[in-house]
């Protein structure tokens, strides 16, 4: 017997032909896991910069403090697909508790050891737990948004929304935490990144009804296949490499350029800058009904954002460095939101978390090396050096997506079969 069901379009459905912020905001629900995601992803924009800051005050070595964070960055990059694929697999509540718990403890283990000017390994070793257990929040709302709005209009308008979210406390992050270390104490910036990093987790983490379901078989043993197999996700994450070397790359120059003029407290205020300018583009494309496709769009973005980073190095002054900062922050957004966007349409809904935190990943990655080798050429050259580690590392990114373009393109999947007797039900893991 057939029947014909017809159902009032819901708000969770947001079936429009120009979907915007507001129509993605009366989803039922996101304001539920909205508000505690912004907290708890905060401390993410306070982690590097705070600890470049420390441990340059204690050391006084630039490299030294790129160093520290680079291998932050390297141990959050590594670690945090797994942290995704765990999370698809058992629940986000499972993965996030005990991760902030040892991200609070171990950041403020690598604060105590600063301030008693441990040796250079000894704050290695406590920066790979600090990194690997950066909670992924970021990824972990986008994952959210992917089941409020499975196969609606308005997941581009997410995406951007997030892009924004995201820059929005990366304006707001760099500054805090600059003024701490300036203002307050040179560890204030750490200390409060682990606190901020606990409580936010923790409310995030309280969210139960709206994290993604996972599938239970109490039968059969379900093999549940990795992102890193979609072609396309690879090339994305080499594409978010270039990401991070502007992020890493702008953070130990700028730092170096106000203290080498004496203005360091301005050192905030030109990353907020080039935040501020990768907001406001995140706003523009979430409001822009795209009739381009994603992967040109892609193309376009990290083209502007490989000509705009090349001017870097030759900028000397305050208002140069404001106005190309602002232009280069402008250029990310598109990028970053394409991206991510991109994900829905070439990875499973099942991988999706541990796909999104691929691309994190890679930006942290990016951004760590870029610290590093930042670090190190303002401490041997200096005049801005570092400002060539953005240059370089998105003229690599923008090479390989034209290079390898044809596999942004989404393939159709193969119908998955379950092993073993009986059905598998989703049902919502604490």
């Amino acid at each position: 017997m057939a029947s014909t069901v017809t159902t009032e379009p819901s708000k969770d459905s947001s079936a429009s032909s120009r979907p915007g912020y507001g129509q993605l905001l009366r989803t039922r629900g996101a304001w539920t896991f909205l508000l505690p995601g912004f907290a708890a992803r905060q401390p993410f924009a306070m982690l590097t910069i705070s600890i470049v800051l420390l441990v340059q005050h204690t050391t006084g070595s630039y490299g030294a403090a790129g160093a520290a964070a680079a291998v932050t960055g390297v141990s959050m990059a590594l670690f945090a697909p797994y942290s995704g694929r765990l999370a698809d697999r058992y629940g986000q509540r499972t993965v996030l508790i005990p991760g902030v718990l040892v991200h609070a403890l171990s950041g403020l283990t690598l604060t105590a050891l600063a301030l008693s000017h441990a040796p250079l390994w000894a704050l290695f070793i406590a920066a790979v737990p600090t990194g690997a257990s950066v909670p992924q929040i970021g990824p972990m709302v986008r994952a959210r948004w992917g089941v409020k709005l499975q196969g609606s209009p308005l997941m581009s308008t997410a995406a951007a929304f997030e892009s924004v979210t995201d820059e929005l406390t990366f304006v707001v992050g760099p500054l805090l935490a600059t003024a701490l270390c300036t203002a307050v104490d040179p560890a204030a910036g750490l200390m409060t990144e682990a606190a901020l990093t606990l409580v936010g987790g923790l409310l995030f983490a309280a969210q139960k009804g709206t994290q993604p379901q996972v599938a239970v078989d109490g039968h059969a043993r379900v093999e549940h296949a990795s992102a890193l197999r979609v072609p396309g996700v690879r090339v994305l994450i080499v594409a978010f490499l270039g990401i991070g070397s502007v992020f890493g790359g702008m953070q130990v120059s700028l730092a170096a350029f106000t203290e080498s003029i004496g203005e360091p407290g301005l050192n905030g205020v030109l990353y907020g800058v080039f935040a501020a300018g990768n907001m406001l583009s995140g706003i523009a494309c979430g409001a822009i009904a795209w009739k381009v496709a994603p992967q040109r769009r892609l193309i376009v973005g990290f083209a502007a954002l490989a000509l705009t980073a090349s001017g870097l190095w030759a900028a000397h002054s305050v208002l140069a460095l404001a106005g190309l900062g602002l232009l280069v922050g402008m250029s990310i957004a598109p990028a970053l939101i394409t991206g991510y966007t991109l994900i829905d349409s070439l990875v499973p809904a099942g991988a999706r978390t541990e796909a999104f935190t691929w691309l994190t990943g890679a930006v942290a990655l990016g951004q760590a090396g870029a610290v590093t080798v930042a670090g190190q050429l303002e401490d041997r050259f200096r005049d801005g050096a570092g400002f060539l580690v953005p240059m370089v590392g998105t003229l690599l990114a923008l090479a390989t997506l034209l290079t390898l373009r044809s596999r942004l393109v989404a393939r159709p999947r193969s119908r998955t079969v379950a092993r073993g007797v009986g059905h598998r039900v989703p049902v919502t893991v604490d």
